[in-house]
């Protein structure tokens, strides 16, 4: 039997926050910078949903640890200055968690830094203090399921009664195996088809979010 839905869990960047687009452009401008070269859709498959040291990884892979160094530097430096220039909740977001009255949490790949920052600036900090998770909190970021197992269990919550709001494919692949239902929202820049899968419905509009909920 499927049980009630306790408790969303929600990413952070591209779904409370509108922010991917400001990392993908950073990053794409890094690349340029740094030997490199990244076409927008490039940076989605590989470090959209993925923790700074996975993308760090990668990028030593590539151009070596001390490049990789000054990526992670410059890439802190470009995205708190775009942020600080403009950056907003997603479209609808604000209006649905106005709806909401289940319990809620973040569980996000990005550091609580971080999210202090992009919450803090659209004004969402307060609506979560207290209940923000980091990859950072735990041993391997997503796909692998910890973030999420981890902010079921800090919650109080079993993770059969969870339902987890990501916008990308490591997201949605870290909720299924953590046996999480998975809601994949698909406004931003990960296409519907990368987010498709068991247990998870794909939307478009973020408003529509407390509907979908309630029929889960």
């Amino acid at each position: 039997m499927i049980k009630p839905i306790e408790l969303v869990i929600f990413d952070c960047d591209g779904v409370l926050v509108d922010s991917e687009r400001i990392a993908a452009q950073v990053q794409v401008a890094l690349g340029a910078e740094l030997g490199w070269p990244l076409t927008e859709d490039e940076v989605v498959a590989r470090f959209i949903g993925r923790s700074h040291a996975a993308i760090r990884e990668q990028v030593a892979e590539r151009l070596g640890q001390e490049t990789a160094t000054v990526w992670a530097e410059r890439f802190e430096q470009l995205h708190r200055e775009a942020v600080d220039a403009g950056l907003v909740p997603v479209e609808g977001l604000p209006e649905a968690l106005d709806e909401i009255t289940l319990p809620t949490c973040v569980a996000s790949s990005g550091s609580h830094e971080k999210m202090r920052h992009t919450l803090g600036r659209t004004g969402l900090y307060e609506r979560f203090a207290g209940r923000i998770h980091s990859s950072t909190d735990v041993a391997r970021g997503k796909p692998a399921p910890d973030l999420f197992l981890h902010a079921a269990q800090r919650m109080g919550v079993d993770p059969a009664a969870c339902v987890v709001v990501e916008d990308s494919r490591p997201g949605v692949q870290a909720a299924r195996a953590a046996g999480m239902r998975a809601l994949g929202y698909a406004g931003g820049l990960t296409p519907a088809e990368h987010l498709e899968g068991a247990g998870t419905v794909v939307f478009h509009d973020m408003r529509k979010l407390p509907a979908l909920l309630r029929e889960m």
